[in-house]
């Protein structure tokens, strides 16, 4: 599996400690930006990151950061296929739904309200989750991308 990072200027950390730390892995990464601290406009990082998992869903996923990681995960949500999902804080369930309920493929951290440690473990449980959608879930996630 392909794993693309990308952010803007207020996830940078978060997102240089979650490369090193899926490199030191094993795993495939490819970082998409921004590596300044200096104010930037997201879409211009999160939206190729998007593009490359719409590319092929079933073996690529990425990682977005940004403050928030609202306006990160509204711009991933634009590109068809993909399932863009933000993550705030230690509830690991939640994570698991948007595998198992929802097929999303981009996570978003609010790189604010997440520390590094937690990311990590939520990046370990994310990524070893399989979508394997029941037909109830896979026919709703299926009409997203029909409007």
């Amino acid at each position: 599996m392909k794993i693309f990072l990308a952010t803007d200027h207020a996830g940078v950390d978060h997102k240089n400690a979650l490369r090193h730390y899926l490199v030191e892995k094993g795993m495939d990464v490819e970082d998409m930006g921004t590596d300044s601290t200096e104010s930037c406009d997201y879409p211009d990082f999160i939206m190729p990151a998007a593009r490359a998992v719409a590319e092929d869903p079933e073996n690529r996923r990425a990682f977005v950061f940004g403050g928030s990681g609202q306006g990160e995960a509204m711009t991933a949500n634009r590109v068809k296929g993909v399932r863009a999902t933000t993550y705030y804080h230690h509830d690991l369930d939640i994570l698991e739904l948007s595998r198992s309920h929802n097929g999303a493929n981009i996570l978003s951290i609010g790189a604010r309200f997440v520390s590094v440690e937690e990311m990590k473990e939520a990046a370990d449980k994310w990524l070893g989750m399989n979508e394997a959608l029941e037909e109830r879930h896979a026919r709703r996630v299926a009409k997203i991308d029909t409007v």
